[in-house]
């Protein structure tokens, strides 16, 4: 099986990279895209895990973009995890994160939200890079929600009143940003984003190489039009489970979506372009 779409705790994920591919090992995956968000620092602990598990790791990212006003996700696969270019944007990213993280606090403990403290968030997330689901584990910890869904429905949603907004690239940036790191980059779950036909079209014209058309929040009908459009637009595809860990989506496994081994080859095909 080959899932290209999954998180550890250096982003917003449960698992350290190395219970991450033990887990991926127990599910049968042969190869596994490490994604976290906005950064790579896991992948040298996943790459160690994965030569002792028999696992391939294809080293990624997820990054956060801007889309006609509004946030999509542009995965890399296959990118240079010591690039410079990816270097310097995690660091920009981490510390960006921290900031916003500081106030997403702020206003929650100005809403009278007892107990909730920064130092609750860093321990939550591991200490790295932290990130909304890192804050709703507090939030339920603290008794203040029933669930991480529940944290995010009523408070840390778009728009919630706890919400800060974040720095977010163009989707054309984040494409040349992973081509210049050797990768191919795709759009994520464009369908819980509600990424139109002629927003997919565009981000061809961006530069960008594939689409998810797999992925867990995507009903049938939605994986079957991303792929057509996929095809009209000379994008490939890719699939994953966009898995973080059962305290975060207990209903979600990975391997949940996976990707055949001529669209796999194809996609790494790309990669190697000049």
């Amino acid at each position: 099986m080959i899932d290209l779409h999954s998180h550890t705790l250096h982003s917003d994920g449960q698992r350290s990279p190395a219970e991450l591919l033990a887990e991926a090992a127990d599910r049968g995956l042969t190869v596994l895209a490490l994604t976290d968000h906005d950064t790579v620092s896991g992948i040298a602990d996943a790459m160690e895990a994965a030569r002792s598990h028999g696992v391939r790791l294809v080293p990624g990212i997820e990054l956060s973009c801007e889309l006609h006003g509004r946030e999509v996700h542009v995965l890399g696969h296959f990118l240079d995890p010591l690039s410079k270019g990816v270097l310097r944007l995690a660091e920009q990213m981490l510390a960006e994160r921290w900031q916003r993280m500081e106030r997403m606090v702020e206003r929650a403990r100005t809403a009278g939200f007892a107990g909730v403290t920064m130092e609750l968030v860093i321990a939550a997330s591991g200490g790295e890079n932290l990130g909304r689901p890192h804050l709703a584990r507090v939030l339920v910890d603290c008794g203040h929600c029933k669930s991480v869904k529940d944290a995010f429905d009523r408070y840390l949603g778009n728009g919630g009143p706890f919400f800060v907004d974040r720095l977010r690239l163009s989707v054309q940036q984040a494409a040349e940003l992973i081509r210049a790191a050797g990768g191919t980059s795709s759009l994520a779950h464009p369908g819980a984003n509600t990424v139109s036909r002629q927003e997919l079209k565009t981000c061809a014209g961006l530069g960008l190489d594939a689409v998810e058309a797999f992925h867990p929040e995507h009903v049938p009908n939605q994986a079957e039009a991303y792929q057509r459009w996929a095809g009209e637009f000379g994008l490939l595809v890719t699939a994953g489970s966009d898995y973080h860990g059962p305290a975060v989506q207990p209903d979600r496994k990975l391997g949940d979506r996976t990707l055949s081994l001529d669209r796999f080859a194809a996609l790494e095909e790309r990669s190697r372009r000049p």
